[in-house]
């Protein structure tokens, strides 16, 4: 059916946050819609068009942003917590069960608005107009953010100078990427895919962020001033991660996922955190046991080397750049270890689980934030003979489908 007015009953929602209802013709996908609802919709090819919630879901509620329904970075802000919070979990049990893994999965580990350190913002010129912001839903738009609320809020406040950097930088044609990173010496701004500039319009870079107070400002790569170091803390462990470099996007869903990962490593002699970035658990695994950390960002290790060096009461760290996608730590590499921590990007880490199940490892600790290459990676390992005894859902990204999973694998009885 094409550009007519449908009645459709809502199923369930998918695993991207849309709603989901069944019709002769195949599934139908409606955003922001929920289980149960009777909804008026417009088909128009493979779109959907909202058009009117005819009978409501019990659990729907109001959003508590301005730009929801435009804007593609929440997809779930209609949905009230405890619908929610089950939803996400329910995500992850799908995951593992699609695998043939039966498993009991913890509670969600909630997550709470303004609490989000980490933004990729996105500048665009459309015309004289300058658009910073977020991408609207299913397209190359940029619509303009004048509130967040998943956001910590001194980045909102720096909403208006991070639109006047964008002025300067952004190009004609393209994009310009805005990372803001919220740490404790204050927000560290990296502008990337700019526009070539002049020295006089690199000064006045540097006049803005001196005025604003940024603690950093780098522009592709290179840092045009520092006022202060822009450093998170690791349990205690000072790190200043390079320009735009990933970091965990909450602070509290990071010692969350730490606190579950030092559990498991309890009585650990050795530990291999692979994946390591800038040392978000290997400088916390070793306040009790020597770590050895894995990583193919050389300037990420050399940031977790920094802070290592200037720290006390850590057990040995060694370091090694390696790309683990192509060259997994060998069987052989393996024996070094007791245990050993993965924390890939969202493809998994499928090769390295591979060899993971021939070793004799004890304890795997996989953090991931796609709980499909989790569930294929925990496949592998539990065919190898580990046993799964422990998965935790984390909701790091609120109000979006996107989750975060600390899972917990042993060769013996835990």
């Amino acid at each position: 059916m094409t550009n007519a007015e449908t009645v459709l009953t809502i199923d369930h929602v998918g695993h991207r946050g849309d709603g989901i209802a069944q019709t002769p013709e195949g599934p139908v996908y409606v955003p922001f819609t929920l289980a149960g609802e009777r909804v008026s919709v417009r088909r128009d090819g493979t779109r959907t068009r909202l058009l009117d919630i005819d009978a409501p879901s019990p659990d729907r509620t109001e959003p508590a942003c301005p730009h929801f329904g435009s804007c593609g970075g929440c997809s779930l802000q209609h949905m009230a917590a405890p619908a929610y919070r089950a939803w996400k979990r329910d995500q992850v049990v799908s995951a593992l069960h699609q695998r043939g893994i039966e498993a009991e999965v913890d509670a969600l580990v909630p997550s709470a608005p303004q609490t989000r350190r980490r933004a990729v913002l996105t500048a665009r010129r459309t015309g004289r107009a300058l658009h910073v912001g977020y991408h609207e839903r299913q397209s190359h738009a940029v619509i303009d953010v004048s509130a967040c609320p998943v956001l910590a809020p001194e980045i909102v406040r720096a909403l208006p100078a991070l639109r006047d950097l964008a002025a300067i930088t952004c190009p004609r044609k393209g994009t310009l990427r805005l990372t803001v990173l919220s740490t404790d010496g204050g927000l560290d701004i990296a502008l990337a895919d700019a526009a070539k500039i002049t020295p006089r319009e690199e000064q006045k870079l540097i006049s803005l962020a001196m005025t604003a107070g940024f603690a950093r400002l780098s522009l592709d790569g290179e840092v045009l001033i520092t006022l202060t170091d822009p450093a998170l803390s690791f349990s205690g462990v000072a790190v200043v991660p390079p320009p735009g470099t990933f970091t965990q996007a909450s602070a509290i869903a990071e010692e969350a996922m730490a606190a579950l990962v030092t559990e498991a490593i309890a009585g650990a002699t050795h530990v291999a955190d692979l994946f390591s970035g800038a040392g978000t658990f290997a400088l916390r695994l070793a306040r009790s046991t020597p770590v050895h950390a894995v990583e193919g960002d050389r300037s990420a290790l050399a940031a977790l080397e920094h802070g290592m060096r200037h720290a006390q009461g850590l057990k040995p760290v060694t370091t090694e750049v390696r790309d683990l996608f192509d060259y997994p730590l060998t069987k052989k590499e393996l024996k070094a270890f007791d245990t050993v921590v993965f924390d890939p990007p969202r493809a998994g880490a499928k090769a390295q689980a591979e060899v993971l199940a021939t070793s004799d490892v004890g304890t795997i600790v996989a953090v991931s934030c796609n709980p499909a290459t989790l569930a294929r990676d925990l496949r592998v390992l539990i065919d190898g003979g580990y046993r799964l005894y422990r998965i935790t859902p984390i909701d790091q990204f609120l109000w979006s489908p996107h989750i975060e999973c600390v899972a917990v694998l042993s060769r013996d009885t835990p």
